[in-house]
């Protein structure tokens, strides 16, 4: 019973933090959200100004080596926001072990995103970067600044998938950056023009 609240709590929280990350960049990091405008600008406005899908998609320069990373303070907030759900969950089947699975797992989850998304802006070889699903995702992230109403996970795309946002390769040619630790998003077909 116990083994099965833990793992219930945690492939919960993997799901409802996938579906999280989805609905706050879609929602919240590409548009303001009434008067909240504070994620939207430090996203929309000056992340995707300063890391665009061509060379520029990984770090120029030194002073903008800032704007990779949430705010500190963002990492507390979005997970106590993605439990609350499971606390809900907890109380009304009185099981509080998949909440305590939970807990871990939503903290896992934001630092894979952190770390991820800094290293794939951020490239130095790091062991994490030389495998093939880290490619692969980081070939996702690229296309979502390509496309900016597409691939809005960076950890997991099960709510891309869902959710019909999901997006394997670029429709069109473009000048993305290339080297050993990001997937190749062009077309197959190759016959698209530049754009």
């Amino acid at each position: 019973m116990i083994l099965t609240s833990i793992l219930i709590g945690i492939v919960a929280a993997i799901i409802v933090a996938s579906l999280f990350e989805w609905t706050l960049h879609r929602f919240a990091m590409h548009r303001p959200v009434g008067r909240f405008d504070y994620a939207f600008r430090a996203h929309a406005v000056v992340h995707h100004q300063v890391f665009k899908a061509d060379d520029t998609y990984h770090l120029m320069h030194e002073e903008d080596k800032h704007t990779i990373p949430m705010a500190w303070w963002n990492g507390p907030v979005l997970i106590f926001c993605c439990m609350i759900p499971v606390l809900v969950a907890s109380t009304i089947l009185g099981n509080w072990i998949v909440s305590l699975a939970a807990l871990p797992t939503f903290c896992a989850y934001y630092g894979f995103y952190e770390y991820m998304h800094w290293c794939m802006h951020l490239p130095k070889s790091r062991r994490l970067e030389r495998s093939w699903l880290f490619r692969r995702l980081n070939g996702h992230h690229l296309l979502h600044h390509r496309y900016m109403h597409k691939n809005f996970n960076v950890v997991l795309p099960l709510a891309d998938l869902i959710l019909g946002t999901l997006m394997l390769r670029s429709k069109v040619q473009f000048a993305q950056p290339t080297g050993p630790f990001i997937h190749d998003v062009q077309p197959k077909t190759g016959t698209h023009a530049n754009a």
